[in-house]
Parts: C-alpha cells; structure tokens; sequence
C-alpha cells in the first residue's frame, strides 16, 4: 500500500485534486468571511416606505417613525405607489398609518391599528428583519401615539400640562399592528430554490466546462477550430434546455411554487444555465485547467453577491458592484419572480442575454487567438518547402 500511496502522491491528477481541495477552503473562506463583514451595520441600507394617509393629523407620529426607524425611510409616497415598488423590490417593507389613526387614539375604548405590508419574494433574511421590526415599531409608535393623543385630550380637558403628560405615559396599549404579505411563499424549500439553482446551475456547468474542454483538447489536431467552436454551442444550447427542462420539472414535482408559469421558468432557467456554461467555459478556453481556478473565485463571488440568501443592500460597494457584473444576480431576480411572483422576467433575462453575449464573444476571440494544433498526418513547413 505504501508504495501505490507514493506512486499516487507523485500522479498530476491527484495533486491537482489536492490542490482543488485546498483552493475551495482558501477562497470560500475569504470571500464569504469578507463579504458578510458589517452586514448587520448595514441595515440603514434597506428602504421603508411610511405611508400617512391620516394626513395632518398623525403627521407627527408619521415624522418621529422615520426619523427612528433603524432604514432609510420614504415618505412622499402613495398607498399604491408604495406597493408598486414593494412588488418591484425597490423597498422592502410598507408602514401605513390609516385614514382616523389620530381619532382611533383619542376615542376611548378604542384600539388604532398600524398596517406593514412586506413582499415574501425576496431574499429570507428580509422576511424576518422586517417581522422582527414591526413589533418593535408598534411599541414606539403606541407610546408616542397614546402620549400624544391622550395628553392632548387632557390639556383640552383643563388638566395642567405636566399632569397631563404623566398620566398620557402610563396609559395602556392603544395602537396594534396588522402584517400582510404579497407573493407569500409556500414553505422554506420554495424561499431556498434560487439559491439552489444558482448553484447547482453554475456547478453542473463548471463540470460539464471542464469535460468538454478535455473533448476538444482531443479533436483539435483533427477539427478546425471554427468547427470545435460551432459544435461547443450546440452542445451548450442543447444540453441547457434538456437540464433546464429535468430541473423545473423536478421543482414542480416536488411541490415548488412557479407563479409566472412552467414555460417562463423552464426558459429563463434555460438561459441563465447556458450562460453560466460560456461563462464557465470562456476561462477553460483562456487558461486550460488552471481555468478552474478562476471558476472556484466566480462560483463563490456569485453565491454571495446575487442576493440568493443576502440582499445586496447590505453587502460593502465592493462585492455590491461587482455582483452587477455577474450572470447570478441578475439569475436570482428572475427566478424571484418566475418562481414567487413579482414584475415579469423581461429585465432580468436582458441583463442575462448581455452577459451571455460577452461571454460568447470573448471566448470566439480568445479561440481565434490561439495556435490550433496541426492536424494528423498534415505536412510541416519544413517539408512544404522541400
């Protein structure tokens, strides 16, 4: 055994096996270990609209709440364009103070209600920021309603001021808070698929990259490299809709939501998954094996920067900016809509489509560029000119 254990340590395959391994614990760690840094020190990035339909009279509740409020906050929108922009992602969570919430609180008996309306399609962590949030914020808007309404009450009543203000703080619970969702999601496996997607696309593709370029390797001292290059396209466009169509179908057979339809999410899957292959397949095609390296780096970068299990508001600039450039967020947004709901794939898959297009012709010039192989049995120079 000794001796099959020293003839194995010296096989390039098995170093280079090693050397992958070591590679994945070295880039996973700084990437993610960087990335997430600070994420909870970023939350003022995060966006909420209040919504004061009660007008001047709950205009101070409605100034005290985003001027507390850990986001940043918007408040020169409507009702309805405040759940256009929810819908659309834009912010990521809607306060509105209903038309009466003063005359609520200053009726006796009687209990004022605080609406938050948040979109479940969106990333995990945002649901239950923006859960925990609310309780929070119903509490500082019930002192700061009862407070103000009661101690208006008793002023006008003829109580001294200070007396007034006293007994307003050690009223009882005025105000509640109503939360309701759009496009809720159907259990944690529905909220975990574009994360999965994501990687099992980008993975599937980085293996399927480095067979297909070990194919070639061989083929090219027999095929001319526009020949290489044409049937690498038909296998990539080929092979992503026969996967794509295994994946969706397996999602929607094991109880996946699809609210856009199974022909929306089968095709965008399609198209991101076949320029995840170029993607892939452009640093093969530039720097052999050591390619892979770079695919490693990619497959990390996209993970945490796509937004799949962190919004991209609280990640630092850089791993923000660089995710703009990156095919997975803008796969995650698709598959946010086709899957859970929201506006149409049409922006997300354009962004695809310009990534994809990049990546193929990058890769046509870089094969271009390079010296083919001279084919089998053809003759060299040297014997040309004898």
């Amino acid at each position: 055994m000794l001796q099959a254990l020293r003839i194995l340590l010296k096989k390039p395959p098995v170093i280079v096996g090693i050397v992958t391994a070591l590679m994945f614990q070295v880039i996973f760690s700084v990437i993610w270990m960087t990335a997430y840094s600070g994420v909870n020190d970023r939350m003022n990035e995060l966006t909420v609209a209040v919504v004061n339909e009660d007008g001047e009279q709950s205009k101070g509740i409605a100034d005290r709440m985003a001027e507390t409020l850990p986001f940043h906050t918007v408040t020169n929108l409507s009702a309805a364009e405040a759940l256009d922009q929810l819908n659309h992602r834009k912010i990521h969570m809607v306060l509105n103070i209903p038309a009466g919430f003063n005359e609520l609180i200053q009726t006796a008996g009687s209990t004022a209600e605080i609406k938050y309306t948040i979109n479940e399609a969106n990333p995990v962590t945002i649901k239950s920021m923006m859960q925990g949030v609310s309780q929070s914020v119903t509490n500082t808007i019930n002192k700061q309603a009862t407070a103000q309404g009661v101690q208006a009450v008793l002023t006008a009543s003829g109580a001294p001021a200070d007396q007034a203000a006293e007994a307003a703080a050690n009223l009882t619970t005025r105000v509640e808070g109503t939360t309701t969702s759009i496009n809720p999601v159907n259990g944690m496996n529905n909220q975990m698929v574009p994360m999965m997607m994501v990687l099992a696309s980008y993975v599937g593709a980085m293996i399927m990259g480095m067979n297909l370029q070990t194919a070639m390797g061989m083929l090219s001292a027999t095929h001319s490299r526009w020949t290489l290059f044409g049937a690498r396209v038909v296998i990539n466009l080929g092979s992503a809709l026969v996967v794509s169509l295994l994946g969706s179908s397996l999602i929607v057979s094991l109880g996946g939501q699809i609210e856009q339809g199974f022909i929306v999410f089968w095709l965008f899957q399609a198209l991101f998954l076949c320029t995840f292959m170029f993607f892939s397949q452009f640093f093969l095609i530039c720097f052999g094996p050591a390619g892979s390296l770079f695919n490693i780096i990619s497959l990390s970068l996209q993970l945490v920067s796509s937004g799949a299990m962190v919004p991209r508001e609280l990640l630092n600039s850089f791993y923000s900016g660089i995710g703009q450039y990156l095919p997975a967020t803008y796969a995650v947004q698709g598959v946010l809509s086709a899957q859970l709901g929201g506006p149409g794939v049409q922006s997300a898959a354009g962004s695809i489509v310009i990534v994809l297009l990049v990546a193929v012709a990058l890769s046509l010039v870089v094969t271009l560029l390079k010296k083919q192989r001279m084919p089998v049995g053809a003759p060299s120079p040297a014997q040309m000119n004898s």
